[in-house]
């Protein structure tokens, strides 16, 4: 074998050695993790993003896959637009969601429990946190510079688990919303921009 032949081997064996070493998470305290959210969130007043959503139904064995956008405004106001073959749009103010199907020109309501509300749980990353929130489990692990936080609400409401991926800088990467039927959807974030002054005309349906 030449020289070259040599060092690339070594340099393959080293690859496979260290990488997966590399990508073990760790686990770290889920208050540590909850206040790394929480100062990347801090001096967010809005957000927009695009988007690719990832929705695993229950009743349905293949996975729903669409792109869109989301928009955010401090203190409790969400907006959603997926593009077509799935095309809807939904604002979420608190705990009231209003949903649009356009291609239908279908409108739907639905009310959240108090404790799945959206302002619930932006008044945890509020102030600095002292203690995880009462009524939640949680854990974290940390891979390189990707947090994982997961709250799982120990009430029997909708939801059975939300799953929160960021960055070093504590801005959201990936959420995954995992709920007590089944079904499971994955909300990929891309190109973030932060403090882009929306207003409420940025909220509407239509």
């Amino acid at each position: 074998m030449t020289m070259r032949g040599r060092m690339m081997r070594l340099l393959a064996v080293f690859i496979m050695v260290t990488l997966p070493l590399a990508a073990n998470a760790a686990p770290i305290p889920p208050l540590q993790a909850l206040e790394n959210l929480r100062q990347g969130f801090a001096e967010m007043r809005d957000f927009t993003a695009e988007i690719t959503q990832e929705k695993q139904l229950a009743v349905m064995k293949r996975k729903l896959v669409s792109s869109g956008s989301v928009r955010f405004r401090k203190p409790d106001l969400f907006f959603m637009e997926l593009k077509p073959p799935y095309a809807s749009r939904m604002v979420l103010r608190d705990r009231a969601i209003e949903l649009y199907f356009p291609k239908e020109k279908n409108r739907q309501q639905i009310a959240l429990p108090a404790e799945e509300g959206l302002s619930r749980w932006l008044d945890l990353l509020a102030k600095p946190l002292t203690a995880v929130p009462e009524g939640v489990e949680a854990k974290a692990d940390l891979t390189g510079e990707t947090q994982t936080l997961t709250l799982s609400p120990r009430k029997t409401g909708q939801v059975r688990a939300i799953t929160l991926t960021s960055g070093s800088d504590g801005r959201l990467r990936k959420l995954v919303i995992e709920e007590r039927n089944g079904n499971r959807t994955a909300i990929t974030f891309h190109r973030l921009k932060a403090n882009v002054g929306l207003g409420e005309k940025d909220f509407r349906l239509e």
